[in-house]
């Protein structure tokens, strides 16, 4: 990702985060803009992918059992050791656990697309840990919290039809419809990707403004820790199994970016606001720290 897309993004979430934290009622109308979003960046990235790259992730089935064994024994793992290595209050240790007992999430598959890993394994490892999340979230929170859940399968699996399998299906066959150069595609909609998930990060932002919480230090330490060790996590996974280059990053981005509006959701449905927090945060921190991955790991490819 060029110096220069990265340093738009940044502008772009600059801008759309102080537009939404001045006017917190505009990003309250502005919520139900997230889905379609979403849904509009997955559409992007299908339309640069083909039916080849998903027979290659068939492949070496492998990874997948890694990459989603990894994502829901180590993010929750880590989530519990940070929470009691930083003694935070039970209110936002739970928050942090919630994060970590979530699936991965959808932007994950943009971040991996913008650091050249393996789009097709991100979109599959991401449908397998949601799919398998109405099982395995309620467990960890159970073991973790003695807290018990229910989660409402049939609308978590149409969710994630609607926004990931869907539009990067469509996206596909749209592109082979119309015969859609992959590289004429990707630079239409990389650019257009990062302006949906700009200010997608905005509306979140505005959202939570009047949050308290989201102030404390501590929760915030936590929460960046709790990603950057996921993203080494994934990275060393990868390193461990032998996979190449592209697989370790697709590895160390879905491990480490969380679907945190799940957790959010779950937090302020059984537990409190505060609990919320750490969803809130993270939603905000894995998008900047993902992006920046990208265009790290974007110099290193360019590198001679």
């Amino acid at each position: 990702m060029a110096r220069g897309n990265l340093l738009g993004f940044f502008l772009m979430t600059a801008l759309f985060c102080g537009l939404f934290i001045t006017l917190p009622d505009l990003a309250t109308q502005a919520k139900g803009w997230i889905v379609p979003l979403l849904m509009g960046v997955m559409l992007s990235m299908g339309l640069t992918l083909g039916w080849n790259e998903f027979r290659e992730v068939s492949r070496q089935p492998q990874v997948l059992v890694a990459g989603v064994a990894a994502q829901f024994l180590l993010m929750p793992l880590w989530a519990w050791l940070l929470s009691k290595g930083l003694a935070l209050p039970e209110a936002m240790a739970i928050g942090l656990i919630l994060v970590g007992a979530s699936p991965g999430g959808t932007a994950s598959n943009l971040v991996t697309f913008l650091a050249g890993g393996n789009t097709a394994l991100s979109v599959t490892l991401t449908a397998f840990s949601t799919l398998l999340s109405p099982i395995l979230t309620p467990l960890l929170i159970q073991l973790y919290l003695s807290q018990s859940i229910e989660l409402d399968t049939a609308d978590m699996i149409l969710t994630l039809f609607k926004i990931i399998l869907v539009p990067v299906f469509l996206g596909i066959i749209l592109a082979r419809l119309f015969r859609l150069d992959a590289s004429k595609s990707a630079r239409i909609a990389t650019p257009a990707a990062m302006a949906a998930i700009a200010l997608i990060i905005g509306i979140i932002a505005g959202l939570n403004a009047g949050n308290p919480a989201l102030l404390v230090l501590g929760l915030a330490v936590a929460v960046i820790l709790h990603n950057l060790l996921g993203l080494a996590s994934g990275y060393l996974l990868g390193r461990v199994m032998g996979c190449d280059a592209a697989t370790c990053r697709t590895l160390s981005i879905e491990i480490g970016m969380q679907n945190s509006g799940l957790a959010v959701v779950l937090a302020l449905k059984y537990f409190s606001p505060i609990s919320a927090a750490a969803g809130a945060i993270f939603s905000l921190w894995h998008n900047l720290s993902g992006m920046g991955f990208a265009y790290l790991a974007g110099k290193k490819r360019m590198r001679p």
